[in-house]
């Protein structure tokens, strides 16, 4: 099956508000119950952490996408869980559909903040192309980042309307004047995660660690209450979205060690989480003074993700 970029990212932004609102309702519940589960043993509990939701979720998604609108099936399907009915989908196709069923898994099981998040993405191996990000517990009724083309949406959804309706009644975000604070979040760093954002702050930005973090960083960054983030060896399911919005607002996702643009060509398979990830530290900001500060602060920092 033949499809351009058009027709995918239209049956996205389509199909893919009315999911994942039902995504997060069912993650929500099932919040409210012990769905720990054994899985992944990486050694850091932001990666390991692996629950009955994520499986869930993952399953209603990849079935959802799968008969709502059969002109994705000519897209890969890269999902963070091997759950689903990823044998539908292409097995070779420029195009790759990612899926985050619960981006922040260990808050959600621990129910220690309400940062966690359903991410549904589309990219080519140069960029990505569509970003679809529901917070089911920031507000009242969760919160929409949504971004495609030149423009992002953010606000509150409002459950008595249509997903799609929510969004489009959102005032775009003024990408022309944007103007974002200096606060970093700092993620994958193993134990040093609190070091590392020590050494931001010591550079005149903000670091913050992910157990300061005060909400999800897609509707933090896309409004400006952050500025920007430095990641270790990001995995591929929830990161490019904040490269996504970043680059539209005028900035990049760029490693640290050579300043050079990230592309999708360049992938790993971390054996120890069981996903995909981009080599090296990445720091991403739509602020390019911020991303030349973080790229001299972290250019010599080890690539590897672990040291034994």
């Amino acid at each position: 099956m033949a499809v351009d970029l058009a027709t995918l990212t239209d049956a996205l932004s389509v199909h893919g508000p009315d999911i994942l609102r039902w995504c997060g309702a069912i993650a929500k519940k099932l919040r409210q119950f012990d769905v720990s589960l054994e899985g992944k043993s990486s050694g850091s509990s932001n990666t390991d952490a692996l629950t009955l939701a994520d499986l869930t979720v993952q399953e209603l998604a990849i079935a959802a996408l799968r008969d709502r609108a059969p002109e994705l099936l000519a897209c890969r399907i890269e999902a963070e869980e091997e759950n689903g009915d990823l044998a539908a989908f292409a097995s070779e196709s420029d195009y790759v559909i990612t899926l985050d069923p619960i981006d922040g898994t260990k808050y959600f099981r621990d129910r220690t903040g309400d940062q966690w998040c359903v991410i549904l993405m589309l990219r080519t191996r140069e960029t990505v192309h569509y970003s679809l990000i529901f917070v089911p517990e920031d507000g009242e009724t969760g919160t929409w980042v949504e971004a495609c083309g030149d423009r992002i949406l953010c606000g509150p959804d409002d459950t008595s309307r249509p997903a799609r309706q929510v969004l489009d009644a959102l005032t775009p975000i003024d990408v022309s004047n944007w103007s974002g604070s200096d606060r970093i979040y700092l993620i994958g760093f193993q134990d040093r995660d609190v070091e590392r954002a020590g050494n931001v702050t010591e550079i005149g930005l903000t670091g913050v660690a992910p157990d300061d973090m005060p909400g999800s960083i897609y509707p933090l960054l896309a409004t400006g209450q952050f500025g920007g983030s430095l990641v270790h060896s990001p995995n591929i399911y929830d990161h490019p979205a904040s490269l996504q919005i970043a680059r539209i607002l005028g900035g990049d996702a760029v490693w640290v060690h050579n300043g050079k643009s990230v592309n999708f060509d360049e992938l790993w398979m971390d054996e120890r989480a069981d996903m995909l990830r981009l080599p090296g530290i990445v720091a991403t900001s739509p602020n390019r003074e911020i991303l030349s500060k973080l790229c001299e602060l972290a250019k010599d920092w080890p690539k590897q993700r672990y040291v034994d």
